[in-house]
């Protein structure tokens, strides 16, 4: 985890410090120009100014503070700063302002205006603008939990201040931690279980403005566990789908890094959490893992199985075919039974025709057939059986026409 934090920026050591002076478009001499100070709370300024005097005589010459825009007045007149501003004459050319016991109210423009007896106004319009600092300790971070291999950022003061730069003092637990001439950060890379404490710091020369002291805790962290893959859509996948593979994992810090593998490949085929295939078709069938990592380590996942199903099209006409196919085979069917049937009907009608039935057959039927042969040549069983059916059929009792054939069985 990166933690970023909001440092003014460092001024170089100025000495001597010009304000330019200009009036309806006159710009006087300068030698030196800044816009930005940074000055230690409770301390004493001086804001330098210097000009070269017009000829003709100077009728008032003041600063002006600017808290905001809506918000001017005049240093000699703010009973804030009763007590607390000298100025030098500005007929010598030194228009420096000094500035006792500096607060955090103080913070804002600083402008000098030089009137002439003709009405001219003589200022410099960018003005300086005055930052106040102490040794307030800050930590800006992402997270509120600070893990193993984090990196912390501390911010000793705003800004580093433009006339003196100071020492400052890292105190961690009470005891010396570290000193940096001239920056007020420190980093911290890579943090550690031992590196959690509380921390403060001063500025050296400036005791009385020791910061309060800010705890941090280190929690210890771990490598990707439970990594698994997810596949959206869930359902059936056809050709032509667009299919994503979600990696997900328990890690401590999240894993940032992750890599996809396809099985008999040596090599990952994709990377990132989610793995898209935008087209998917037979070839991108196969098992899927994907290894997650963090700063402590790695896992791999369980393969899943990902086929691609055939074309809607297909399927459709595969279906149609089968239904063709069930319903040619249940005509079938039906013509063979059909036959069967009729078949079975046919034969018992032949065999029991109505009374009187003998009389009218024609030579052509089968029973015919045997009545016309010789009878010399029939045997002696076809006789008895023939005596035996005329019997039958000449009687109208059906109880006698079903005893006859039971004595036949």
């Amino acid at each position: 985890m990166f933690v970023s934090i909001m440092v003014c920026p460092a001024l170089l050591p100025q000495y001597f410090v010009w304000i330019s002076l200009m009036a309806k478009g006159v710009q006087n001499e300068v030698t030196h120009i800044v816009s930005r100070m940074c000055v230690v709370r409770q301390s004493t300024v001086l804001i330098p100014c210097k000009h070269t005097s017009p000829s003709e005589q100077v009728r008032a010459a003041e600063w002006l503070y600017e808290k905001s825009p809506e918000q001017k007045v005049r240093v000699s007149q703010d009973p804030a700063f009763e007590g607390r501003v000298e100025s030098v004459h500005p007929d010598a050319g030194n228009c420096s302002l000094l500035l006792r016991d500096v607060r955090k109210s103080d913070a804002g423009i600083f402008r000098f205006v030089l009137s002439t007896a003709s009405g001219q106004n003589w200022t410099n319009s960018q003005g300086i603008q005055l930052e106040v600092t102490d040794a307030e300790l800050e930590v800006k971070t992402e997270s509120d939990v600070v893990m193993e291999g984090d990196l912390i950022m501390f911010a000793c003061g705003s800004c580093i201040p433009s006339m003196t730069v100071p020492t400052y003092i890292w105190m961690k637990d009470g005891q010396l931690h570290s000193q940096l001439h001239g920056e007020n950060i420190l980093v911290l890379e890579s943090v550690k279980l031992e590196d959690g404490g509380r921390y403060s710091c001063i500025l050296r020369g400036h005791e009385g403005l020791r910061s309060t002291s800010v705890e941090v805790t280190v929690r210890p962290g771990y490598p990707p566990q439970s990594v698994s893959v997810s596949i959206s859509p869930s359902g059936v996948i056809v050709e032509g789908d667009s299919v994503t593979l979600i990696c997900s994992s328990d890690s401590n810090p999240p894993a940032l890094i992750f890599r996809w593998f396809k099985e008999n490949q040596s090599s990952s085929v994709g990377s990132g959490q989610s793995f898209i295939i935008s087209s998917f078709s037979s070839s991108h069938s196969g098992r899927y893992s994907c290894e997650a990592q963090n700063q402590h380590g790695s896992q791999r996942s369980d393969s899943v199985s990902v086929a691609v199903e055939e074309s809607r099209s297909s399927l459709i006409g595969v279906a149609g075919g089968i239904s063709a196919a069930v319903v040619l085979m249940a005509v079938i069917l039906m013509l063979f039974i059909g036959l069967l049937i009729r078949r079975k009907r046919a034969t018992p009608s032949e065999e029991q025709n109505p009374r009187g039935s003998a009389h009218s057959k024609t030579p052509g039927a089968p029973e015919d057939t045997y009545m016309t042969l010789d009878p010399k040549s029939r045997c002696s069983e076809y006789d008895t059986l023939d005596n035996m059916k005329r019997s039958s059929e000449n009687t109208d009792d059906p109880e006698a026409q079903e005893a006859a054939y039971e004595d036949i069985v």
